[in-house]
């Protein structure tokens, strides 16, 4: 599918995974709505092509609201759309001050889980009325889970569940959404150098990455954007999970 000429919705991209991702689809011709809590937004930095649209993924008015903007463009139709928008905390199921706080636990999966589900059933509603393109195809929606789906740490119960909701929910969502023309991926990031570990140590960084059999490194953020921009180019590509993390397997802490 092509992306020149399209326009992507990006959550979470005012940082991170969504920023490296909305930079990438800029440069290849792409016009970018990046979704991102207002205060991110305020902050991003002016980049052409990139429209930003606070947004509240929890909030389906919000993401109603963020998806016009990206739909009203008929000579750019919404064909693209990639879920980064997430949060991490950690907490035990029991730990020294007692049980999980339910409500954390509601709010990652809410967030996570639930926010991605929203964007990517709201915008298929939008992509599926639009016209098709030689290929039958109207659009691509890629979410982002994490090995932590499949090799969950200690504290990692809430963040977890959330990811491997997107697991489960990938190949339903392929199915559903066949009819439409509208194919649904997901990518499993290791560990990425992201601004989550922007407050740890040199130390600390370099123990992450040589757990890493490899590239015995970190991945990076472009990495994640060039990934994404893949599967947007190869139409058979569809329904999967890509884990993107050199081989790492998580011990349990």
């Amino acid at each position: 599918m092509q992306t020149a000429n399209t326009t992507a919705i990006v959550t979470g991209g005012a940082s991170g995974l969504g920023a490296a991702t909305a930079a990438a689809l800029a440069g290849a011709g792409a016009r970018v709505v990046a979704l991102d809590l207002p205060a991110a937004c305020e902050t991003a930095p002016d980049a052409p092509g990139i429209e930003y649209v606070p947004t509240d993924v929890t909030s389906e008015d919000e993401v109603r609201a963020a998806v016009a903007v990206a739909s009203n463009d008929p000579d750019r139709p919404l064909r693209i759309v990639v879920n980064c928008a997430g949060i991490g905390p950690s907490a035990r199921i029991l730990g020294r001050k007692g049980v999980h706080d339910l409500a954390l636990y509601a709010k990652v999966v809410q967030i996570n889980l639930v926010g991605s589900f929203t964007v990517l059933a709201v915008a298929a509603e939008a992509i599926a009325a639009t016209e098709p393109d030689e290929g039958g195809q109207r659009g691509v929606v890629i979410n982002t889970a994490s090995i932590a789906a499949f090799d969950g740490q200690v504290g990692q119960a809430a963040y977890a569940s959330s990811k491997g909701g997107i697991v489960g929910l990938t190949l339903p969502a392929a199915r559903d959404l066949a009819q439409y023309g509208i194919r649904v991926m997901t990518i499993a990031p290791g560990i990425v150098e992201t601004p989550m570990l922007a407050t740890v140590s040199e130390e600390f960084r370099a123990g992450l990455a040589a757990g890493v059999p490899f590239p015995q490194r970190l991945a990076r953020p472009d990495e994640y954007a060039r990934l994404a921009l893949a599967i947007v180019d190869h139409d058979y590509l569809n329904g999967e999970v890509i884990r993107m993390d050199g081989a790492l397997r998580m011990a349990p802490r």
